[in-house]
C-alpha cells in the first residue's frame, strides 16, 4: 500500500468512527443534556470565576479553573492537564486541585474493539492518606449505548450500569446500581425520550418515586427554550421552571430563567476578543425581593 493510500484510508477510516460515534445515543447522564445546559450554563451565582485553557504545540492540554466564594471567602482551584496519543487511542488525564487531591485518568479508545472505550481512573489526598479507584466500560454503536463502572474496593464494590436504545429519534434508558456489599439494588431509573437536531423531549422515572420531564426547543438559530419539571410521589414538592437563551450577535448572548419559587435568574456573555470571554449573572430572589440576599456573578475564560 503507497503511502497516499495508507493516508487516504486513515483519514476514512477515522471519518467512518466519528460518523458512528454521533450517531450512537447519547449516555443515559447525558440524556435531556440539552434542557440542564439552557439552566445551567452561563451562570455563576456568587462566585467570582476564572478559567484558562491553553494547548501546547506537542499536543498537551492544560486547564486551571479557579472561583471565589463571594459569602464565605473560600477560593478553590484546580490544574488538569490531558495528553493524548492518537495512533495508540491513548488519553492520559491528570488533575490536581486546592483540597490537596489528585486524580489520573488512563482511557484507551477503539482499540479492541470500534466503539469501545476502557478507563481506570485513581483518588489520591495524601493528607488523610485517602484513595479510591474505578475500572470503566463505554460502548456506542449506531442504536445503542452502554456504560458500567466498577470502583476498586476490596469489602465490595458498587457496580454502575447503564444502557440507551435509540430508534428513529426515540430514546429508552435504563440505569441500576449494585452494591455487592450488601447484595441489593441501591438506584433503578428508567428515561424515556425523543430526540431531533431541534426539539428534545426527555422524561424519567428513579426508584419509583421521583419523576421528572424536560422539554428543549431550538425554536430558530437564535433562540433556545427549554422546560423543567419534576415531582417526587407522596408529596406535594413540585418544581417548574422556564428558561431561555438568545443570540444577540455572533459574539453576546443573554440568558433568563425563572423557577416556581419566583428565582429569577439573568445572565450576559460576550467574547471581548478571540479567546476571552466575560460572563456576568445574576440571581434574584422574587419572594423576598425587598429583603436583599440577592446574588450575582462574574466569569471571565481565557483560551489561547
Amino acid at each position: 500500500m503507497t503511502d497516499r493510500a495508507a493516508q487516504y484510508w486513515t483519514y476514512n477510516t477515522l471519518r467512518e468512527r466519528l460518523r458512528r460515534r454521533e450517531m450512537a445515543p447519547p449516555s443515559y447522564s447525558d440524556l435531556g443534556k440539552q434542557a440542564r445546559d439552557i439552566f445551567s450554563k452561563g451562570y455563576n451565582f456568587g462566585l467570582w470565576k476564572l478559567d484558562l485553557k491553553t494547548k501546547t504545540s506537542s499536543g498537551i492540554e492544560f486547564n486551571t479553573a479557579g472561583h471565589s466564594n463571594q459569602e464565605s471567602g473560600k477560593v478553590f482551584g484546580s490544574l488538569e492537564t490531558k495528553y493524548k496519543v492518537k495512533d495508540y487511542g491513548l488519553t492520559l488525564t491528570e488533575k490536581w486541585n486546592t483540597d490537596n487531591t489528585l486524580f489520573t485518568e488512563v482511557a484507551v479508545q477503539d482499540q479492541l474493539l470500534e466503539g469501545l472505550k476502557l478507563s481506570l481512573e485513581g483518588n489520591f489526598a495524601p493528607q488523610s492518606g485517602n484513595k479510591s479507584g474505578k475500572f470503566k466500560v463505554a460502548y456506542g454503536h449506531e442504536n445503542v449505548k452502554a456504560d458500567s463502572d466498577v470502583n476498586i474496593d476490596l469489602k465490595g464494590p458498587l457496580i454502575n450500569a447503564s444502557a440507551v436504545l435509540g430508534y428513529q429519534g426515540w430514546l429508552a434508558g435504563y440505569q441500576t446500581a449494585f452494591d455487592t456489599q450488601q447484595s441489593k439494588l441501591t438506584a433503578n431509573n428508567f428515561a424515556l425520550g425523543y430526540s431531533t437536531k431541534d426539539f428534545v423531549l426527555h422524561t424519567a422515572v428513579n426508584d419509583g418515586q421521583e419523576f421528572s420531564g424536560s422539554i428543549f426547543q431550538r425554536t430558530s438559530d437564535k433562540l433556545d427554550v427549554g422546560v423543567q419539571l419534576s415531582w417526587a410521589s407522596g408529596t406535594s414538592n413540585t418544581k417548574f421552571a422556564i428558561g431561555a437563551k438568545y443570540q444577540l450577535d455572533d459574539d453576546a448572548s443573554v440568558r433568563a430563567k425563572v423557577n416556581n419559587a419566583s428565582q429569577v435568574g439573568l445572565g450576559y456573555q460576550q467574547k471581548l476578543r478571540d479567546g476571552i470571554t466575560l460572563t456576568l449573572s445574576t440571581l434574584v430572589d422574587g419572594k423576598n425581593f425587598n429583603a436583599g440576599g440577592h446574588k450575582i456573578g462574574v466569569g471571565l475564560e481565557l483560551e489561547a
